[in-house]
C-alpha cells in the first residue's frame, strides 16, 4: 500500500530590509561625512537570485550595482551615504531600492545632518481672483520638516467679510520644498473693496504673513446700482416739476392789485372844492 506523501511547502519570497532586522536605516553625521550600513537580501528559494540595486533621495554607493545572492542564502551588501559639504542641517530622507524577478522591494533610509536647526516658512504669490479664490505659495526656507497652518482675514469697506481661523494643512515641507495651493470663498461681496491678510505659521517657526487687495464688481451689483440711481433720478426730477407746477399757480390764483390813482385824484379835487 502506498502512502500519501505530502507535498513541501513553497518556500517564501525574497526579501531585503536594514540589517539586523530594522525597520529602516538611520544615519547620523555632520556635512561631508560619508556614512556606512548593510542592507541583507535573503534568498529562500533553491535557485540563486540576482538582484540590482539603487538607491533615491540621498548619494548612494553600492560596493555593487548587482548581487547574486546563493539558494537559501541572506547577503549582506555594504553601502555607503556622502553627506555632502553644502547638505543643510536636519532630516533628509531616501531610499534603497532592491529589484529581482519582476518585484522591487524599498527600504528607507533617515538621514539626520547634525548642526543648528533652521525652521524658517514663508507665504509668496498671493493673488485674489474674481470667483473668490485665494492663490497662495508656501515656501520652506529652513532646514527642518515643516507642518503649516493657515489662517485668512478680508476687510471690506464696510468692515470684515471673511475671518477664517488658522487650520492645519494636510501636508509637510522639506526643507528647499515650495508647493502652490488655493483657498475657496464661495460667497465673496458682490460690490465691495477688499483687503485679504493670509497668514502661515509652523511649529518653531515665525509667522509669514502676505497680503492682497481686489475690487469686487459683480454685473447684477452693477444693474441693481443703475437702477436705483434711476430711480432717484427720477423721483427729483418728479419732484421738481410738482414744484415749478405749485410755484405756477399760486401766481394766477392770487393776482396782485394795482391802485387805482386816478379815483384817489378825483375824491381829492372834489374835497378841495
Amino acid at each position: 500500500m502506498l502512502g500519501v506523501v505530502a507535498a513541501a511547502p513553497a518556500p517564501p519570497g525574497w526579501t531585503a530590509g536594514a540589517a539586523q532586522g530594522r525597520p529602516y536605516v538611520y544615519l547620523e553625521g555632520a556635512a561631508g561625512s560619508v556614512l556606512e550600513d548593510t542592507l541583507s537580501v535573503t534568498n529562500p528559494g533553491p535557485k540563486p537570485l540576482t538582484v540590482r540595486l539603487s538607491g533615491q533621495g540621498t548619494p548612494l554607493a553600492f560596493a555593487a550595482r548587482t548581487v547574486t545572492v546563493p539558494a537559501r542564502t541572506r547577503a549582506d551588501v555594504p553601502f555607503a551615504v556622502t553627506v555632502t559639504a553644502d547638505t543643510a542641517p536636519g532630516e533628509h530622507r531616501g531610499t534603497v531600492s532592491a529589484e529581482a524577478g519582476g518585484r522591487a522591494v524599498r527600504v528607507p533610509v533617515h538621514l539626520r545632518v547634525s548642526g543648528p536647526s533652521l525652521a524658517a516658512l514663508t507665504v509668496e504669490k498671493v493673488r485674489l481672483d474674481g470667483s473668490g479664490t485665494v492663490h497662495y505659495t508656501l515656501v520652506n526656507r529652513g532646514n527642518t520638516v515643516l507642518a503649516p497652518s493657515l489662517s485668512l482675514r478680508a476687510e471690506g469697506v464696510r468692515g470684515t467679510v471673511l475671518d477664517r481661523a488658522a487650520r492645519a494643512l494636510p501636508l509637510t515641507l522639506r526643507p528647499g520644498e515650495r508647493i502652490t495651493r488655493t483657498e475657496p470663498w464661495p460667497d465673496p461681496p458682490a460690490l465691495d473693496s477688499v483687503t485679504l491678510d493670509l497668514r502661515a505659521t509652523a511649529p518653531g517657526a515665525p509667522a509669514a504673513a502676505a497680503r492682497a487687495e481686489r475690487v469686487f464688481v459683480s454685473g447684477g451689483a452693477v444693474a441693481a446700482g443703475a437702477g436705483a440711481l434711476l430711480a432717484a433720478a427720477g423721483a427729483a426730477a418728479a419732484l421738481a416739476t410738482r414744484r415749478r407746477r405749485d410755484r405756477a399757480v399760486d401766481r394766477h390764483e392770487m393776482p396782485v392789485e394795482e391802485p387805482q390813482l386816478a379815483n384817489v385824484v378825483d375824491v381829492a379835487a372834489g374835497a378841495d372844492r
